[in-house]
């Protein structure tokens, strides 16, 4: 990815895990800002069962001596998705401190970045890397799963903006034929006056 001064806009639905998270912490590391929508969507390869059994006994660790020294478990996918991030990224030091400051992560498309257009990571994308017959799961279903309230929340709102969406793109595919058709109404009056500006 080149570097760029507005941040970078990575729709997450249907990257694997890991691999979205090692080029967004390279990414990071480089001093570009990223952002990070539809956290629910991101799969994760082996099937489901096996992944939430990984994640229960992830549930199980503390520290003895003091539990509230951590470590910290998060049940939101975006959380998940960020830790995954911060494993990558030497986050002890200056330089690590700053590059998780450069990332923000969500669920679904908060209102600033829904009318934004958005990129996909090709090497990070499920129907590229995995192969067909390859089980696979998604963090929607084990966040709620381990205890993530807000499932139905995400969706109900995923699903006006969708709608919202829709409607928008219905509306501006009339007005670009009306541009259109306005261009050829006037191309023959301003022909000559073209002439002169070229």
């Amino acid at each position: 990815m080149g570097f760029q001064t507005k941040p970078i806009l990575i729709d997450a639905r249907g990257h694997l895990l890991g691999r979205l998270a090692a080029v967004v912490a390279k990414t990071v590391l480089q001093g570009q800002r990223v952002v990070v929508v539809r956290c629910e969507g991101i799969n994760i390869s082996g099937n489901f069962y096996r992944n939430k059994l990984k994640y229960l006994k992830y549930l199980h660790y503390r520290c003895n001596v003091k539990p509230s020294r951590g470590p910290f478990h998060f049940r939101a996918p975006s959380k998940l998705f960020f830790k995954a991030v911060k494993g990558m990224i030497p986050h002890t030091t200056t330089r690590g401190k700053e590059a998780i400051a450069r990332l923000k992560v969500f669920e679904g498309v908060p209102p600033p970045y829904d009318k934004q257009k958005k990129m996909v990571v090709t090497s990070a994308l499920k129907v590229l890397r995995l192969k067909q017959a390859r089980r696979f799961c998604d963090l929607n279903r084990i966040s709620h799963e381990i205890g993530w309230k807000y499932q139905t929340v995400i969706s109900t709102l995923e699903a006006k903006r969708k709608v919202k969406s829709k409607k928008y793109y219905e509306t501006k595919k009339v007005m670009d034929v009306l541009k259109d058709k306005a261009r050829a109404n006037v191309a023959t009056k301003a022909s000559k006056y073209q002439k002169v500006i070229e």
